[in-house]
């Protein structure tokens, strides 16, 4: 409570009467401690300040509640720290709370217009989430056949040009090649080719034979 020159009624209220009001500590230990020392009637002199913890309240705002509060009447000042209602009224008309309540309005206006334009977009972003359902269940189910077929082509292929596969197909090579050098042998025995047809296609086949036996031999010895 505040102490007021010749106020016979704060002198004979007890230190713990301003426990009786609701008024924030912050506050209530601003207005306190700001307010210069008043002259005690009992005494004739200056009675002490009251001895109150540091208020979180930032000294810029604890000069404007001041400068609002000094020159209101010693009856002013009780209703605001005992009547809740006239204690919001003067809340809400400092300029640090006019701020904060415009901002807090602003932010309510600019989250409404972002919930109004999130359901704007909404039939949009069901169209998009159909579309996506669609190409999973058609593209996508397409896409990944196409990609399967492909997996069997590309191991077909590597069984096909595996080593053991091309030694396979070089052996047989060389068998279809000395099966046909002994046939055209029979027929140079039977007379029916002459000597030089028989000479020049012979030698083809033989040299033929025998390059795919050193490539066949060659294959089995390396380490592919």
């Amino acid at each position: 409570m505040f102490r007021f020159w010749g106020s016979q009624e704060q002198q004979a209220q007890p230190d713990g009467s301003s426990s009786q009001s609701w008024y924030p500590p912050s506050v209530m230990s601003t207005t306190s401690s700001s307010r210069p020392a008043t002259p005690s009637a009992a005494s004739g002199g200056y009675a002490s300040p009251r001895v109150h913890p540091p208020s979180h309240v930032p000294p810029a705002e604890a000069a404007g509640v001041i400068a609002a509060l000094k020159d209101k009447s010693v009856d002013e000042l009780r209703k605001i720290l005992s009547d809740k209602d006239t204690y919001q009224q003067f809340l809400n008309s400092l300029d640090m709370v006019k701020t904060q309540n415009n901002l807090k309005d602003e932010l309510c206006k600019e989250n409404l217009q972002l919930a109004e334009e999130n359901l704007k977009k909404e039939p949009r972003i069901m169209e998009l989430r159909n579309q996506s359902s669609i190409i999973r269940t058609t593209e996508l189910a397409a896409a990944k056949e196409k990609l399967s077929e492909l997996e069997k082509q590309k191991e077909e292929m590597l069984k096909m040009n595996s080593p053991a596969s091309l030694i396979h197909r070089i052996q047989e090579s060389m068998n279809n090649t000395d099966e046909e050098s002994e046939n055209l042998h029979q027929k140079i025995l039977d007379r029916e080719i002459d000597l030089a047809a028989f000479l020049q296609n012979y030698k083809k086949l033989r040299t033929a034979y025998h390059r795919k036996s050193l490539i066949h031999l060659a294959a089995k010895t390396s380490n592919i």
